[in-house]
Formats: structure tokens, sequence, C-alpha cells
């Protein structure tokens, strides 16, 4: 315990306080919300707008772009799905998940390329090339784009990007220098992987409640 502490200590002991305090925060409200998203309730946005309000103060802090865009993007989608989830397909059932169709998976391969692009440009506009970091968090960009967008649909694929973007993120952070950041992915990647397991049991099975 004792070297944990201290190699914590050495990880963040040039972090501002209200930082550290902020990313705990953040992380608490992030992993509530993937638990939330692997039982298809829809407290999954409510929290996960929380987290992404605050990870897109710290990461403009940080001048990560990319990541900061795609926690801005998460809030959007989340407003979004919010809405999506509300839909009933009857008096008593709300829209049920499914498996992305042909032209969603099209979009999907559409929207992970627009945004690789763009936030490449961003990163030339404003001069950030950062090396392999910087190549990576392209990457993950759009990975995770596509999976938020597929997720505010309640289509069952959205996991599958989750699993290869967690994956990813995991070395990526600890690199940062947000280790407990780090640690979070994953978790998110075996709560993701749960999460596929579990949405695939209710595919095209309407529920009565959100909350539930």
């Amino acid at each position: 315990m004792d070297l944990l502490l201290d190699w914590l200590f050495l990880e963040y002991q040039d972090t501002p306080t209200h930082f550290l305090v902020l990313e705990i925060i953040a992380i608490i409200f992030g992993f509530l919300s993937v638990l939330f998203s692997k039982k298809d309730n829809i407290l999954v946005f409510p929290t996960g707008i929380v987290s992404t309000l605050i990870f897109v103060y710290i990461l403009y802090e940080y001048s990560l772009l990319g990541d900061m865009m795609i926690n801005a993007y998460y809030f959007l989608m989340s407003i979004y799905g919010w809405y999506v989830w509300t839909q009933k397909v009857d008096d008593s059932h709300f829209i049920p998940i499914k498996k992305a169709t042909r032209r969603e998976n099209q979009q999907s391969i559409f929207i992970f390329i627009a945004t690789s692009v763009f936030v490449c440009i961003v990163y030339e506009v404003f001069d950030k090339w950062d090396g392999w970091v910087t190549y990576m968090d392209v990457i993950t960009t759009g990975i995770f784009f596509v999976g938020m967008w597929l997720m505010a649909k309640k289509r069952l694929e959205n996991w599958i990007y989750w699993v290869i973007g967690d994956l990813i993120s995991i070395p990526l952070y600890y690199y940062k220098g947000l280790t407990f950041t780090s640690f979070q992915y994953i978790l998110f990647t075996i709560i993701a992987v749960y999460g596929f397991i579990a949405w695939k049991k209710n595919l095209d099975k309407p529920k009565t409640s959100l909350l539930k």
C-alpha cells in the first residue's frame, strides 16, 4: 500500500490539487455512466454529462485537443441519446437494443474518417503535433466518436468500438500522466465486454422502464 501511495505521489507531485480532485470526480461519474450503459439504464446520460464537462476543462488545460473534442462531443451526444432513448415503440415500451444496419455501419466508417481528418486539421492549425501520442489521439477520437454515436442510437456494436478505444487509451493516458484515468480505462474495458454480452442477450426486447 505504501509503495502504491509513493508511486501515486510521484505521478501527481506536480499536479495542482484542484486538477486531481476534478479528475477523480470525473472518473467516478464516468465509471457510473458506463455501468448504467451496461444495464441499459437511461442514467447513463446525466452521469456521463457531468464527467464529460469536467474532462473538457481538464483536457483543455492539458492542451489535449483531440480528447477534449471527444468529451465535448460526448456531451452533445448524451443530450441526443437521452432524447432517443425516451422514444417509445408503443404506449408502454421504449425503443429496444438493435444491431446496426448496413447503412449505419457505412455511416460509422464515414464518421471515423471525417472525425480523424477534422482532428488532424485542428492539430495542424494549432501546431500541436507531438509524435506518436498525437497520432494515437487522432485514432481514438475517431473510434470513440463512432462508439458514442452507436450507443446513442442503441446499437449493439457500440461496445466493440469502446473495447478497441479503451485498450488503446490505457497506455496512452498513462503516458500522458493521467494515471487514474488510465486505471479507469482498464475498468471500462472489462465493463464494455460484459456490456456487449448483456446487450446481446436483450436484442430486440423493448423495455417498459428506462431505469431498470
